[in-house]
């Protein structure tokens, strides 16, 4: 198991490449940190952060096997099954039949599709950031269908229906949590020359 967030990050440094996937990934980290200490999970903090930032490690290089082929590149590096199961679960009913059954894998599939629609979003708004949206704003551009049209909708609100919230809470939740980590993430991407 990767013992550090500096091996984790080697881990998915070693199959990723691509800015866009890192900063999904730092992004979907924090996410995830954000939520385990909100929700009463705090000293699982980095164990949900990890899922987080390993999530998609086979996805740059291996689309078509998404969550197939996560597995063995995570057993390669002695993870841990609990977390292997969390990766995986990330893409239920899309690309993988293992369903998230713990609040943390819960809360990575609601929240992994979410972050990209918020980035997205944040994309447009003049400053950049996540730090002035709002959730109506982010409620407009859910229902534009042809807005970060790769983001899906139903996923997001199977997400929230999976932990009991409404739809609007999860937007919100999340803003909150990309917000709590939007600059820290940049500052990194910078540091890896990725900005």
């Amino acid at each position: 198991m990767p013992h550090t967030r500096d091996e984790a990050l080697a881990l998915l440094r070693r199959y990723n490449k691509e800015p866009f996937h890192i900063l999904h990934a730092l992004t979907v980290e924090g996410v995830m940190a954000w939520y385990a200490k909100e929700l009463g999970y705090g000293e699982e903090a980095d164990f949900w952060a990890m899922a987080g930032l390993l999530h998609d490690i086979d996805f740059e290089q291996w689309p078509e096997q998404h969550c197939q082929k996560a597995p063995e590149l995570l057993r390669e590096a002695s993870v841990d099954e609990k977390l292997i199961h969390a990766v995986v679960s990330h893409g239920y009913g899309l690309c993988s039949d293992v369903e998230p059954e713990h609040e943390m894998e819960k809360v990575l599939f609601a929240a992994d599709e979410l972050t990209g629609l918020i980035g997205a979003a944040a994309k447009m708004r003049p400053s950049k950031s996540v730090q002035d949206m709002e959730v109506s704003s982010l409620k407009k551009k859910f229902k534009d269908k042809k807005f970060a049209a790769g983001c899906s909708r139903d996923v997001i609100r199977q997400g929230a229906e999976r932990l009991g919230w409404e739809l609007e809470t999860l937007m919100e939740r999340t803003i909150l949590a990309m917000r709590s980590c939007e600059e820290k993430i940049n500052a990194e991407m910078a540091e890896l020359g990725l900005a």
